[in-house]
């Protein structure tokens, strides 16, 4: 099996080099969102991340693509027709022919990879619509072994990290490959496969950094920051002590979730199953938690995309709720720098497509900034489609010398983004009453000004009360403007629509 997937990778190679050269031959694109990670999801929320790479219709913008959306359930005709009016410079009906949605009807919460892969006629279907599998490729959100056996069903090449290589991405694979490459990160341990393996680790911890005042314990493969933990070491007996043991277990049974559906027993039994993590957390009067996005090509090209700020949120201050873009240039070059060694070493052991790092920098006392490598995601994150939308919609370019996206004709463009704009009183909301909203505001976005706010993730209105939005401007401060603005009139919407 693994011969036959490394095959098939092989056509990536003159399919990009195709793609590249701008000749307009035909390519067909099949985008499978399946949400394959450690993580629930109910029906609504997962038809809205389903939903979040919509933005990949703009690919129809090349005349010669065909493009086709697999879905869980179907996705509501005006959604689908917000996306294609932002599409600049095409003729409508022409790129409705090109465009093919499939829908399997299958509401659970199993990854749609493997409700494709047990539906084998759905399968033939979007065969079907591919004419020319040499020219064809898939993009999954993650890659795992559902997704490369998808592929290899469809009979087409994943633009993504053969799952052989999945564990370079948890948790303890990042922190080796840190050590390895020389990239400063927390002070720590790895594979560590249950409490006890954990207490172990803090009591070492301890006899290196006496003061350490807490740590975290992550999962190997938490996802968003909700495999995380944090454990209180103030207090704790002297490193050495004979009482040190059973006060750090005691500390452990007391440890902080940042998932507040999560307990003691449940996380133990994850830890033993799939083993973690624990480090250092980071202190410092002023903390932040930028990323950056690479990607290698089918030709082994490492390739700098972005850098972000991440919003975070939640009990703990780790999950993910949003990003601002670009990262602030006072520590953006020092940590392209150092994503690209590990990039260099990740295309060395073969890995291919989108990829991000996720670093915590602390201010010093002499106002510079200190970077501190977390983690390696290979996949898709929630960085990604907005950084995409603005990339597609604009034509523009991140530079990583100068840290600024610009557009062709050198205006700089900045957005910040969220998955989780979210109200009890949002699901008095429909699709089509956003898209009143942001039309009746001004506050849509406007091609000739290349400003205003993307709309995603609307599915979820109904049953969660939430969306996720992107506000373009042409500066940060326009940016966040724009942004409070999308949320005022939708709450004030939302309070028109539950009055009696």
């Amino acid at each position: 099996m693994q011969a036959r997937f490394d095959a098939l990778q092989r056509r990536l190679v003159p399919l990009w080099r195709s793609i590249r050269s701008l000749n307009q031959d035909e390519q067909t694109i099949v985008v499978v969102p399946s949400m394959t990670v450690d993580r629930e999801f109910p029906g609504a929320t997962l038809k809205a991340y389903e939903e979040r790479f919509l933005f990949l219709l703009f690919l129809l913008r090349q005349p010669r693509a065909r493009l086709l959306y697999v879905t869980s359930q179907t996705i509501a005709p005006s959604i689908v027709e917000y996306y294609l009016h932002l599409l600049p410079g095409v003729i409508a009906s022409h790129v409705r022919e090109r465009l093919f949605l499939v829908a399997v009807q299958d509401s659970s919460s199993a990854p749609l990879s493997r409700k494709l892969l047990d539906r084998p006629g759905m399968v033939r279907r979007i065969r079907s619509l591919i004419p020319d599998r040499e020219r064809a490729h898939m993009i999954p959100f993650n890659t795992t072994t559902l997704e490369r056996d998808l592929a290899l069903a469809l009979d087409i090449p994943m633009y993504g990290a053969d799952p052989r290589f999945f564990p370079l991405g948890t948790k303890s694979g990042s922190r080796r490959i840190f050590a390895e490459e020389g990239v400063r990160h927390p002070l720590g341990e790895e594979d560590l496969g249950g409490m006890g393996d954990a207490a172990a680790a803090i009591a070492r911890l301890r006899s290196r950094a006496p003061d350490l005042p807490a740590v975290v314990v992550k999962l190997n493969e938490g996802v968003s920051g909700e495999g995380n933990a944090f454990v209180q070491l103030a207090g704790l007996p002297p490193p050495g002590n004979a009482s040190e043991g059973p006060a750090i277990e005691r500390r452990l049974r007391e440890m902080a979730f940042e998932n507040p559906r999560a307990s003691y027993d449940e996380y133990a039994a994850k830890l033993a199953l799939r083993s973690g993590v624990v480090e250092e957390r980071i202190v410092a009067e002023e903390l932040r938690s930028p990323s950056v996005q690479l990607r290698v090509t089918p030709l082994g090209e490492v390739e700098l995309l972005s850098t972000h700020d991440q919003i975070l949120g939640g009990a703990g201050g780790q999950t993910y709720v949003g990003c601002r873009f670009p990262a602030d240039a006072a520590y953006a070059p020092q940590i392209l720098r150092e994503a690209e060694k590990v990039g260099r070493r990740l295309a060395g052991e073969g890995v291919l497509g989108r990829f991000a790092l996720d670093f915590v920098v602390a201010r010093r006392d002499d106002g510079g900034w200190e970077p501190y490598a977390i983690e390696i995601n290979l996949r898709k994150g929630g960085t990604t489609h907005p950084f995409l939308t603005l990339q597609f919609l604009t034509d523009g370019r991140y530079d990583p010398a100068s840290g600024a996206f610009r557009t062709p004709l050198g205006a700089p463009k900045c957005f910040v983004a969220s998955d989780h704009v979210a109200s009890p009183m949002y699901r008095a909301l429909t699709p089509e009453d956003l898209f009143d909203v942001v039309a009746r505001h001004g506050l849509h976005f406007d091609q000739s000004r290349q400003t205003g706010v993307v709309l995603h993730m609307m599915s979820a209105l109904g049953d969660s009360g939430f969306l996720g939005l992107t506000a373009v401007g042409n500066d940060h401060d326009q940016a966040d403007g724009l942004y409070r603005r999308t949320v005022a009139a939708l709450d004030e919407a939302a309070a028109e629509a539950v009055r009696p």
